[in-house]
């Protein structure tokens, strides 16, 4: 829909049209499409592509307005690029010194002053739209009597002053949030005041509440959030129970991770007279007390997503729901929405249901206590386990064959003194016991996600996916150029390519180079986000997929709980709107990728806090990044990641190569590329900075 209407309106740039006119032109009939349309048209309207006059609609070409967009900044602040409202006109290359007073993430408006050869526009700042931020945190330092803080993003690249009459109460080497910031002009620095002081810069609470502030993450919920969360009785009423299937006397139990503190899914699997399996999957109805127009809902929405970080977690629901009512704990009553499978042996799915449930979980399985009933056959329910792992290992095997990518990303662990100072990193194992849960919570979103989407439904129903496209041309064609530097074949014309990556993903697995080509290979992908526009996943191969399993922790599983139920109780007209569920879909995946990267960022901090003791020892581990001015190493043992500044490696003059991924020494030829194996020695550990640099030694 979109597509079309931008084509529209670039073939008749002069038309102004109202919707239900323009829904005549493009022979839109139903009340699904026209809701669509005008939801399109609005979303056209807010970019700027479309501009508005009444209720007529007009193209809005690049010289017709203002050019006003989002900067984004690279972390050396060399240059930028600005991403224009008017999403018709391609991001404009900003050069450092063209910022004027922007900071990364600020609404912008820029004037255009070239066009780059064979690359893209070319502007500068005039104006600041909008502030991303009321707040930077930073450490507070002085110089003679000058007081300033270092702001931790790394993206932000100027120190801001802090008047003597503005410190708060706050001591060199404090961290700090600083607000009121106030930059007038490029040729000073910005200014502001001490708001709060977090404690010691490098302290666990004083570390952990930077990243919150960062990433806008809150960890304390509203007064009136807990007001709705204390009115929730914990005792489950027998009318309610009569309402549901009961399934308290069947063996369901869960399976976590040993340090998990909610559970929101369980499992079950029971033999059927005709040699079919009848597989549950059981998922906690927090929909059941979360209720649209609610402080909890609205909170819940809000924050989207529980954030992971080390040592601590920043939950989207206040602790009585996320770890009591909800939580499917062991030998308790709990409220659940049930997706009941028959399965063959060869795992094809012969009929389901999905029904609101009550169950009594029999056993909490940690992932180690499984693993080890599946390798000695001995445990508490082994002959359900072992059923249950023979069923995944079949399914996992069926969806490998239709197309299904197995990426895979390694992440490590933590072992935290009472302090929070690490004192161990240890790589997390994926074992049969991850893959066997994974793989029946795949199936039952996939279900959910074709149930709505059934043919006996005569009319479509707004529903939220999870979807993931068809990766751009250009960056396949780039990754097939660096694993065929690695000596790897990847054909980027193959009409089948998820078969390709997952040949290649297959060979280099257990290889040192395995991390690196996973890694490029997922970003020449693009992103899976949730969208009420289902186009398929294409990593996992499947046609109609959507997130059913996870509701405690993510909010667009809650939603689409509340949207089978009203579907399956006949109710489906008293849903959420298309464009209400657009607007969650595109805020939920903005929050997802936010989460991601303040849990990447807590995890970098105590690798850095891990290493600052170990400055002059060796290490192995393997190039992931090469750039101008340096070479980036990721150690093999705890997944830091380094840098060797080129500067810094005196046996030569070397020089990038950037069309093959390598820096090559002018005078030997010594040529290292990405996913090469290297031998560093740990120069220097710089928390403030977030840096890690390394010394590259000799092979």
């Amino acid at each position: 829909m979109k597509k079309q209407l931008i084509s529209f309106f670039k073939n008749h740039p002069s038309l102004k049209i109202k919707a239900k006119d323009l829904a005549k032109k493009l022979q839109i009939a139903d009340e699904h499409g026209y809701a669509e349309l005008k939801h399109f048209l609005h979303s056209l309207f807010e970019e700027g592509f479309l501009k508005k006059e009444g209720k007529r609609f007009q193209f809005n070409s690049p010289s017709s307005g203002k050019l006003i967009g989002t900067i984004q900044i690279l972390e050396n602040g060399d240059y930028g690029f600005v991403a224009l409202k008017n999403k018709d006109v391609k991001d404009v290359f900003i050069a450092g010194k063209n910022f004027n007073t922007a900071f990364d993430g600020d609404t912008v408006e820029i004037t255009l002053i070239s066009s780059r050869r064979g690359k893209s526009l070319e502007g500068e700042v005039v104006k600041i739209v909008e502030r991303k931020r009321t707040e930077i945190t930073g450490t507070l330092h002085k110089d003679h009597s000058f007081f300033f803080i270092k702001p931790d993003e790394k993206k932000i690249h100027t120190d801001i002053f802090i008047p003597a009459n503005k410190l708060s109460g706050a001591k060199t080497g404090d961290k700090v949030v600083v607000t009121d910031i106030d930059w007038k002009s490029p040729r000073q620095n910005p200014t502001g005041t001490v708001k709060e002081v977090l404690g010691k810069a490098g302290s666990f609470d004083a570390e952990l509440s930077s990243i919150a502030r960062e990433f806008g993450l809150t960890y304390k919920f509203p007064k009136e959030v807990l007001k709705d969360a204390e009115k929730i009785s914990e005792e489950i009423s027998n009318s309610e129970i009569r309402k549901r299937l009961d399934l308290r006397n069947k063996t369901i139990f869960t399976i976590d991770p040993e340090d998990a503190k909610d559970f929101d899914d369980a499992v079950s699997i029971a033999d059927l007279p005709n040699g079919n399996f009848l597989v549950g999957i059981h998922i906690a109805d927090v929909s059941h007390f979360v209720k649209d127009g609610t402080a909890l809902y609205e909170e819940a929405l809000r924050r989207a997503t529980s954030v992971y970080l080390v040592g601590k977690v920043v939950p989207m629901l206040p602790e009585k729901l996320s770890n009591k009512i909800c939580s499917l704990v062991p030998d308790e009553d709990r409220l659940t929405y049930s997706v009941i499978a028959e399965l063959t042996p060869r795992s094809k799915v012969v009929s389901y249901e999905i029904r609101k449930s009550v169950i009594n979980s029999k056993r909490r399985f940690t992932y180690d206590e499984v693993q080890k009933i599946i390798e000695t056959g001995k445990g508490d329910f082994a002959e359900e386990i072992l059923k249950l792992n023979r069923l995944a290992q079949t399914l996992r095997s069926k969806r490998m064959s239709k197309g299904s990518i197995n990426f895979f990303t390694t992440e490590v662990k933590f072992s935290l003194d009472k302090n929070g100072v690490p004192l161990e990193v240890k790589i997390k194992e994926v074992k049969e016991s991850h893959k066997l849960i994974e793989e029946f919570m795949l199936l039952a979103n996939q279900i959910v996600a074709q149930h709505i989407k059934s043919a006996k439904n005569k009319k479509p129903v707004p529903f939220v996916y999870r979807v993931h496209d068809l990766p751009d041309r250009e960056k396949i064609e780039e990754f097939a150029r660096f694993v065929k530097t690695l000596g790897y074949h990847f054909d980027p014309k193959s009409a089948n390519k998820s078969k390709q990556f997952q040949l290649l993903l297959e060979e280099v697995q257990g290889k040192e180079e395995e991390a690196v080509v996973n890694e490029v290979a997922i970003r020449s992908m693009a992103k899976a986000v949730y969208s009420t526009k289902n186009i398929g996943h294409y990593g996992l191969g499947f046609k109609h997929y959507t997130h059913f399993t996870s509701p405690i922790r993510r909010f667009p599983d809650l939603i689409v709980h509340d949207i089978i139920n009203k579907f399956n109780s006949g109710e489906a007209e008293k849903n959420l709107s298309l464009e209400e569920l657009e607007e969650i879909c595109n805020h939920s995946s903005a929050q997802e990728r936010n989460a991601i990267n303040a849990e990447r960022l807590s995890v970098k901090l105590k690798q850095i806090e891990y290493l600052k003791e170990r400055v002059g020892e060796e290490f192995h581990g393997v190039v992931n990044g090469i750039t101008y001015f340096g070479i980036f190493v990721e150690l093999s043992q705890t997944l830091s990641e380094g840098l060797i500044r080129l500067r810094d490696m005196q046996d030569d003059f070397y020089v990038f190569d950037e069309k093959n991924y390598a820096v090559i020494g002018k005078r030997t030829g010594r040529r290292i590329r990405l996913g090469d194996k290297v031998n560093v020695k740990l120069k220097r550990v710089d928390e403030e900075r977030r840096e890690i640099d390394f010394i590259l030694l000799e092979d």
